[in-house]
C-alpha cells in the first residue's frame, strides 16, 4: 500500500503545467491558424464591394473546380494510374455535396424571390 503523504501534490513533479500557463492567450495576426487550404464556401469573408452576384459566381465555380477533380481522379483512377481509391472517392463526395448545397442555396434564393413577387404593394 502507497503512503498518500508520498505523493507530491504539485503538478510539475507529474510534468504538468500550472493553470496559469495553460490560460488562453492572444495570437498575433501572424500567428493566427487556418485550415489547409484557406476559407472557402459558407466560411469565408466577403471582401468588402464583392457583390452578390459575384460571390454566387465564385461559388459556383468553386463546385465545378471539385467536380473537374473528381472527375480526374475518377478517370485517373480507370485508367491504371496511382491514385488511392479512397482519396478517389472523397473527391466525389466532396464534389456530390459542394453540388447539393449549390443546390439547396438556389431553391432557396428562388423561393426567396417568388416571395418578394406575391408580395402586394
Amino acid at each position: 500500500m502507497v503512503n498518500l503523504s508520498a505523493i507530491s501534490p504539485t503538478p510539475a513533479a507529474y510534468g504538468l503545467q500550472p493553470p496559469e500557463a495553460l490560460a488562453p492567450r492572444e495570437l498575433t495576426e501572424a500567428q493566427t491558424v487556418l485550415p489547409a487550404g484557406g476559407l472557402t464556401g459558407a466560411g469565408a469573408v466577403q471582401p468588402a464591394g464583392e457583390s452578390f452576384a459575384s460571390m454566387l459566381g465564385r461559388m459556383v465555380e468553386e463546385v465545378n473546380a471539385k467536380q473537374g477533380l473528381a472527375a480526374e481522379a475518377v478517370s485517373a483512377l480507370q485508367g491504371g494510374q496511382n491514385v488511392p481509391l479512397h482519396q478517389a472517392v472523397i473527391a466525389m463526395e466532396e464534389a456530390g455535396v459542394s453540388f447539393q448545397l449549390m443546390v439547396e442555396v438556389r431553391n432557396k434564393l428562388l423561393d426567396s424571390y417568388q416571395e418578394l413577387m406575391r408580395l402586394q404593394i
